[in-house]
Formats: C-alpha cells, sequence, structure tokens
C-alpha cells in the first residue's frame, strides 16, 4: 500500500518540474554588430531608420546609457555570454599572440561557465548565429548552432554562422520548429559590420540624401539589419512565441563610419570613448516588464544575471554583473559605477590580460573618467549626461573629481603602472 501512496506524490513532482519549465520564458538575445550608440531612430538619429528597433524600444525597457566592458567584438562577446569581465574570463582580444595557435584562447575561454550551458541545465536547447569566435558552438554550451570553428576550414570568427541574416533566417526558424522546450536564441548577425554591401534598394535611399557614399552604405547596413530584427520579431508574434519570450537587445561594440574609406574613424571601435562602448540596451517581457525608458548607466555584463533570473534560475556569484530586473520594475533605484577595459586588438599573453591592456575607465552617475594605460599619457573626464560625444575634458577643471574616480578604479581592478609608452 505504501508504493501506490508515494506513486502520485512522484507523479506529482514530475508534472510540477515540466510546469515550471514550459513556464519558464524563451530568450532571444539580438546583437548587432560595430554601431555607434546614437545611430538609431529610438535614440534620436535623424538619417538612420530602424522601425522595427523603435517598436522594440517603446514596447520594451530602454537602458540608454548602457555600456559594454570592451570596445571590440570577441571580449566583448565573451563577456556577455559568459558575465564576466574581459581580465576575468581571459579573452581580451580578437586574435591571439602571433605564432600562437588560436585554440590555446580557446582552451582558455571554455574555463568558463556559459549561459547557454546554465540554461540547459534547466531544459533549454539553444542556438548560436552570426559572430562566435570561441570554436565550435558546443564549445560554448549551445545545443545546435551554425559554427564549426575549425581552423583548418577558415574557421575565426564565425564561419558558416555568418550567413544569418544576410542570407536569411530559415536556421533560426527550423531550430525553433524541432523542439517544444523552453529555448535561447543567440542572433548576432555579422550586420551592420563590414562589407557595407547593403541590397541595392536600401544603398538607393540613403544615396539620394547626397550622404558620402561610405556613410551611406553604413546608414544602409544599419536598416538592413533592422530588417532582420523585424523578420525574427514578427516571426514570434506569427508563431504565437511573443507572450512568453523575453527579447534582449545590446551592440557588441560601437562605429563611427570614416568618409574616406570604409573603416572606422579614431573614438570609436577599440577606444575607450562612448562611440566605442556605449549601447542602448532593451529588455522586452510582455506581461513582466512594463515599458519604460531608465538613464541609469547599465553594462552588458548585467545581461547574463538578468536572463538566468528572468528564467527563474540562480545567479551565480562570481558573476561581474547584476540582474536588471529589479531596476526595472522600479524596485530598485541604486546607480553602482560601470567599469570597462580596452586591450589591444591581438591578445599579447593568454594568461595575463594585463599585458595587453590600453585603458580603463569607469562610468559613475553624470561622470566618465578615461584612465590610459600608457606612460606619460594623462586622464579624461567628461560629463556624459550633457556631453555624450566627450568633447570637453574636465580633467584639469576637476582634479578632485579625477583622483576620486581613480580610485574607484584602482579598487576595481589595480594593475601596475605602465614602464613606457606602447605604440
Amino acid at each position: 500500500m505504501a508504493v501506490f501512496r508515494v506513486i502520485p506524490f512522484l507523479f506529482a513532482l514530475v508534472c510540477s518540474a515540466c510546469a515550471t519549465t514550459q513556464e519558464r520564458p524563451n530568450v532571444v538575445l539580438i546583437i548587432s554588430d560595430d554601431q555607434a550608440f546614437s545611430d538609431y531612430g529610438f535614440m534620436g538619429h535623424d538619417t538612420v531608420k530602424t522601425p522595427h528597433l523603435d517598436r522594440l524600444a517603446t514596447e520594451g525597457v530602454l537602458f540608454t546609457r548602457g555600456s559594454v566592458p570592451s570596445s571590440l567584438c570577441r571580449p566583448s562577446l565573451a563577456s556577455m555570454i559568459t558575465g564576466l569581465l574581459p581580465h576575468h574570463h581571459g579573452v581580451t582580444g580578437n586574435d591571439p599572440p602571433r605564432g600562437i595557435d588560436r585554440r590555446k584562447v580557446v582552451e582558455r575561454f571554455k574555463r568558463n561557465t556559459t549561459l547557454p550551458s546554465m540554461l540547459g541545465k534547466a531544459g533549454y536547447r539553444s542556438h548560436q548565429s552570426g559572430k562566435w569566435w570561441e570554436g565550435h558552438y558546443r564549445e560554448g554550451g549551445f545545443t545546435h548552432g551554425m559554427t564549426h570553428g575549425d581552423p583548418k576550414r577558415r574557421g575565426r570568427h564565425g564561419d558558416v554562422g555568418l550567413t544569418i541574416g544576410r542570407k536569411g533566417m530559415q536556421p533560426i526558424y527550423d531550430f525553433i520548429e524541432a523542439g517544444k522546450k523552453p529555448f535561447f536564441l543567440w542572433y548576432a548577425p555579422f550586420l551592420p559590420h563590414t562589407p557595407h554591401n547593403p541590397p541595392a534598394r536600401l544603398l538607393k535611399k540613403y544615396s539620394g540624401r547626397g550622404l558620402n557614399k561610405f556613410v551611406a552604405r553604413y546608414y544602409a547596413m544599419c536598416e538592413w539589419f533592422d530588417e532582420t530584427c523585424g523578420e525574427l520579431l514578427g516571426y514570434l508574434k506569427k508563431n504565437d512565441l511573443e507572450k512568453n519570450t523575453l527579447v534582449v537587445f545590446v551592440t557588441d561594440n560601437g562605429w563611427i563610419q570614416r568618409t574616406d574609406n570604409g573603416r572606422f574613424a579614431p573614438r570609436s571601435k577599440r577606444s575607450p570613448y562612448e562611440c566605442g562602448v556605449r549601447t542602448p540596451i532593451i529588455l522586452k517581457w510582455p506581461g513582466h516588464l512594463e515599458a519604460k525608458k531608465i538613464e541609469t548607466p547599465v553594462s552588458s555584463l548585467d545581461l547574463c544575471p538578468t536572463i538566468l533570473a528572468s528564467c527563474g534560475l540562480a545567479v551565480p556569484d562570481d558573476l561581474d554583473g547584476r540582474s536588471l530586473l529589479p531596476l526595472c520594475r522600479g524596485e530598485e533605484t541604486d546607480s553602482p559605477p560601470v567599469f570597462g577595459e580596452v586591450f589591444a586588438h591581438d591578445i599579447v599573453e593568454v594568461e595575463r590580460p594585463e599585458k595587453g591592456l590600453r585603458a580603463r575607465w569607469v562610468v559613475d552617475g553624470h561622470y566618465k573618467l578615461i584612465w590610459p594605460h600608457l606612460a606619460g599619457a594623462a586622464p579624461e573626464l567628461f560629463d556624459v549626461s550633457k556631453d555624450p560625444f566627450e568633447k570637453r575634458n574636465l580633467a584639469k577643471a576637476k582634479p578632485k573629481l579625477v583622483a576620486e574616480l581613480q580610485a574607484k578604479i584602482t579598487g576595481w581592478w589595480d594593475v601596475p603602472a605602465p614602464l613606457e609608452r606602447r605604440r
């Protein structure tokens, strides 16, 4: 008789677990690649058209003062998927030191626990598409994906995965339709990243406005990226997935388009300035988060703990970010400093991140201090609430504030002073 009493109890436990799994939200993480924080309609740009992301920003929680911890794609993306700063997860640059096998950096990355692997333990399927540097998608904890990561087959930063968006969205749709468990999507298309080769209809649209040809191409790429986001968001709505899906938007790093060639201008990508590290962050979760705009400085480091908390999972104590849910719901109003670091493009020494350090920075309230890690280079101070493009350096006028912010940076990550100026 005892056996028959136990069976209903076990059945109830199983049903409860299944219900919990089914109620957990799907998560879609959309990552723009090489786009300035200002180059969206919802951020006030008067030329670039981004109607689908504009709608997402209106319907969700828009953080206008988000930042990425490093303004280069590989370390930035690694931070999003681990919730750790580059000098903690060990991926500080795009490529390994000259003569060092790429796999050494991937092996260093694999010491970290990733968001897809944490979600996987709760029953999530996950799909990687777009930019991905860390070998095969399974090495990032994804159950499904597009990138093989094999250097012998020209695997570097996404390979087959880089076709997503540019050549349609079908791999994502196939993944969603193949299973019923809650899912996590990593949508990091090679957009608006170079090559700036937008559809002719979009290039014509921007070329007819008297814009420089390089700027016109870049603006058209921004709209092309927005169109792909519209396709993905439209698919969720059409298939009745919108209500139980948390959509997150962020950019990996910024971009200022040069007018004399197709590359980026100074003070953008790979720099500690706002057009390198600042990004809007959007969270849309119908029925759970009310639409609003928040000016509090936050970080892409906060995305991993926010997603975990939204899925009802424990947030590891060693993550460098915090869940944004209390801030979204008005339960928290504090604004802790947001820190960041910029390194050389190529990793100098895999196990010693400080060897490639170029600058550290902090955003604390209205002010931002950039502290170059170059012998003889002076720190720069800006009131980024009034001067978001950092045209007026206040360091000489506010030496006390400079010293206070330097102390905060040192307390966050103290590194030896540089011995000589690096080129």
